[in-house]
């Protein structure tokens, strides 16, 4: 898995389109359907929806093209697809598979250019600034890796190119299905014009009712409002949305970024009480968030936990350990301790989380796991290092700590 980039706000806000710079959103098409119909091709052409079955409660993770036209779409709730097309095949969550897909997607970027930031699972910026001595022209580039992402992997994918990051999210929506849309340096505005607002990004529902409540309804219909008058309606808010209506961004990369915290939580189908279930779940997310931090060439110092009730009461317990550590053991030993004092032991729980926080680079971390003495300590490190490879190579779901076994799948 290659190293990737990230993306931070700039000291100085940006005043127009910068020159020169050449960004690339990848977006790819009904990702968790298209990966499903590698599987499942005799699927192909039927309205596919994956995220759990629809009598369950949950939403939907992804929906194909035919599903959509029943109206479905992501972050539906699954009993309301099934009623609006209860013919469809509803497919359960694989998300070990979907992660492995994303690897092969990201290190094909990384082929084209030092500096992706995957923002999800199926998207992803590549800047392409600079790089035409090796790829040429960055249109050509942008297409040619397209094509080498569905040639490689048989996955389809849109994408855009602009010299903000947010001008090229709406081009490659744009562009959906398998097409890719170019914005030059200074035609931002254009583009933008004729789209409706909510199709700039970070413009939810609620904006959009308030904008539309104004007559704004159109891209240019917020650009023509002075500064003063969004800034009059909306605070901050509306110092973003003066400047998202001419496309521009106040995000540049930056390479090389340790992570701030690593977490992993679990919703479970159904409410639960069941401490064996609850116990191999949060043994799962501990081993997940563990191979996450040694992946990082980290150590933590903070580990909690997060208990979410049916009622939706969210409860977090941490504890910071006197010595860093990055071993699935010491860390789940924590986090059996927290669950144990927290849970009441008969109240049924609707989410876990495990979180690490407080981190250390290795070299700065010495002394992890005091209690344990030095042969034990090189054994869990040992195990701890080959069941990584093991999982890199085969997947994680095909190496597990016994205690993880019975846990259901996580989202």
């Amino acid at each position: 898995m290659p190293k990737l980039a990230q993306y931070r706000a700039k000291k100085d806000a940006a005043t127009g389109a910068p020159e020169n710079v050449s960004i690339l959103h990848v977006d790819m098409d009904a990702f968790f359907v298209s990966v499903e119909l590698l599987d499942r091709p005799e699927l192909r052409g039927l309205p596919v929806v994956v995220g759990g079955q629809k009598d369950q409660r949950g939403v939907v993770t992804s929906a194909s093209y035919e599903a959509r036209k029943f109206g479905i779409h992501s972050a539906m709730a699954l009993r309301t697809a099934g009623k609006l097309c209860p013919h469809a095949v509803f497919l359960d969550n694989r998300h070990e598979l979907y992660s492995q897909w994303s690897d092969r997607v990201a290190a094909i970027l990384a082929r084209f250019s030092p500096v992706v930031e995957m923002a999800s699972i199926d998207e992803a910026y590549i800047d392409l600034t600079g790089t035409d001595r090796l790829l040429g022209p960055a249109f050509a580039a942008a297409d040619k890796l397209l094509r080498e992402i569905t040639r490689a992997t048989e996955l389809p994918c849109s994408g855009g190119l602009a010299s903000t990051r947010l001008v090229a999210k709406v081009a490659s929506d744009q562009a959906k299905p398998r097409g890719l849309v170019w914005v030059p340096a200074g035609s931002e505005e254009i583009f933008l014009a004729p789209l409706s607002v909510r199709n700039i990004p970070g413009i939810g529902k609620a904006t959009e009712a308030a904008l539309n409540v104004l007559g704004i309804e159109k891209v240019h219909q917020l650009a023509a409002v002075p500064l003063e008058r969004l800034e009059e309606l909306f605070g901050r808010w509306g110092t973003a949305l003066h400047r998202k209506a001419r496309g521009q961004d106040t995000y540049e990369f930056f390479v090389d970024a340790e992570p701030k915290s690593i977490s992993h939580n679990c919703t479970f189908g159904e409410d639960t009480a069941d401490r064996d279930a609850l116990e191999s779940m949060l043994s799962l997310l501990t081993q997940k968030a563990g191979k996450r931090l040694r992946d990082a060439g980290l150590f933590c110092r903070t580990i909690t936990l997060t208990l979410r009730y049916t009622n939706f009461q969210t409860i977090t317990r941490s504890h910071t350990v006197a010595e860093p550590t990055n071993l699935d053991a010491a860390i789940l030993a924590t986090i059996k301790e927290l669950f144990r004092a927290t849970w009441n032991g008969t109240s049924k729980i609707r989410l876990v989380g495990v979180a690490l926080t407080s981190f250390l680079a290795a070299s700065s971390a010495t002394g992890q796991l005091e209690l344990l003495d030095a042969g034990r300590r090189e054994k869990l490190e040992r195990l701890a290092k080959t069941a990584d490879r093991l999982r890199d190579r085969f997947g994680f779901s095909k190496i597990q700590l016994g205690g993880s076994l019975r846990a259901p799948r996580d989202n």
